[in-house]
């Protein structure tokens, strides 16, 4: 890698290829003109430099939607540096435009672990006292510094369901040394980025990455939370027969009671064509399960790290690998089986696709942009905990969002809100 220095004379940034910027800045263009929530929270804190005096270390996937939201805090007045929280989700091209605009950009695809590690330094270099994060690896990196280092930051806002848990782990061991927004626990985070966006953005990316038809092949869809529900309900739109496997017996149920079959993984493994892992956990399809499926089945994963299918397991038992398609890796077995796993088990629907829909981000990244504000706003008076997003900003997001569709809703009268909170009839 090089880095790219600017006229103004420091190192800025450091991308992949300069010269990809006017195809970023293209995408760049489209993510802003569909994320209308976003622009207006852009638009008001630009008018009062929110953050003139603040720098703002992010961790995010690094793509269109992202680049909007980097913008954001930069017209804010804030000093921002940015690093991508996956090997394979940083498009090159974007990564190069936004580094035009005057945000620090340390993110290439296809980074290795201690490319990945730097940058995260690189990041926190900047001494950031916000922190945007994705997986909870700024987070804890800044943490590994020593507490001197953290005394300094403000609080962070945490995009993801395995970020949160890791952070909460570390609050109940008392390690937590600042406050967390957990912006992932947002109604308007979960119950429309997690279950919609990436359920269209993960057939998305299974469709680009094969060219396969899903309509009457067998989905099988490992976990029941807000982002297995997503996968499996389009699953269902497009035609296929789905199951569903859980550890959860309320989850599981509920499944079952939404039409889906439910079942262990080693019954799917035997019938399967295509299995998503949704869960968040590691080791969700190992070997014993490999070793059950049909040829040519289909593996791939949407959470956060690279660990639910096991591809050490796949590696160990096959006898010869081929790329047969850019996003898909072929492994052979003894038996003569083909299995197919799309992006190296990675998250396919940033992988071998663009990610989640721009309107569905425009709710996340609001809910990001406002819980930085809570915390400029409230900081000073927050425990070191993760904390939920205020449910006004909630359902601020939810109204402005509702009103870009052009849809009003009712309110309650001065009567029904007295009667809401009467404990009598």
């Amino acid at each position: 890698m090089e880095y790219w220095t600017l006229d103004l004379g420091k190192v800025l940034s450091l991308v992949k290829d300069p010269a990809l910027a006017p195809s970023g800045r293209v995408k760049l263009a489209w993510a802003q003109e569909n994320m209308p929530v976003l622009a207006r929270i852009s638009r008001r804190f630009a008018a009062t430099k929110l953050f003139k005096g603040h720098r703002v270390g992010m961790c995010l996937h690094l793509e269109a939607k992202t680049a909007v939201l980097s913008e954001l805090f930069l017209k804010a007045g804030a000093e921002v540096a940015i690093t991508g929280s996956n090997p394979l989700s940083t498009q090159d091209d974007v990564a190069a435009a936004l580094s035009e605009t005057g945000v620090h950009v340390y993110a290439w695809r296809g980074v290795t672990d201690s490319e990945h590690k730097a940058n995260l330094d690189r990041v926190l270099g900047l001494k950031p006292d916000i922190l945007i994060d994705d997986g909870a690896e700024l987070s804890i990196a800044a943490h590994l510094k020593g507490k001197r280092f953290v005394e300094t930051i403000i609080g962070a806002c945490e995009e993801t369901t395995t970020g949160v848990t890791r952070l909460r782990a570390m609050e109940k061991d008392e390690r937590l040394n600042f406050p967390v927004i957990a912006v992932n626990d947002a109604l308007t985070k979960f119950l429309f980025d997690s279950r919609y966006g990436t359920g269209q953005s993960a057939l998305e990316g299974v469709m680009r990455a094969t060219n396969l038809l899903l309509a009457g092949k067998s989905v099988v869809v490992a976990g029941f939370g807000w982002v297995g529900r997503g996968v499996a309900l389009r699953a269902k739109g497009m035609g296929s027969r789905v199951i569903v496997t859980e550890v959860d017996p309320v989850r599981a149920l509920e499944a079952l009671m939404e039409g889906f079959d439910v079942m262990p993984m080693l019954e799917a493994a035997k019938i399967g064509d295509l299995f998503i892992t949704a869960t968040g956990n590691t080791g969700v399809i190992t070997a014993a399960h490999m070793g059950l499926m049909k040829d040519k089945a289909i593996l791939c994963n949407v959470g956060h790290y690279d660990v639910e299918v096991r591809v050490k397991d796949l590696e160990r038992i096959a006898v010869a690998r081929k790329k047969v398609r850019p996003e898909v890796t072929e492994y052979r077995l003894r038996s003569g089986k083909r299995l197919y796993l799309l992006s190296d088990g990675r998250l396919v629907n940033l992988a071998a696709a663009d990610g989640h829909p721009a309107e569905v981000m425009d709710m996340s990244f609001a809910g990001q942009a406002l819980s930085a504000e809570y915390l400029l706003r409230e900081g000073s008076k927050l425990e070191s905990k993760v904390i939920r997003v205020p449910q006004e900003l909630d359902l601020q997001i939810a109204h402005s969002r509702l009103k870009e569709f052009g849809k009003r809703i009712d309110s309650l009268t001065k009567v029904q809100q007295k009667y809401a909170r009467s404990w009598h009839p």
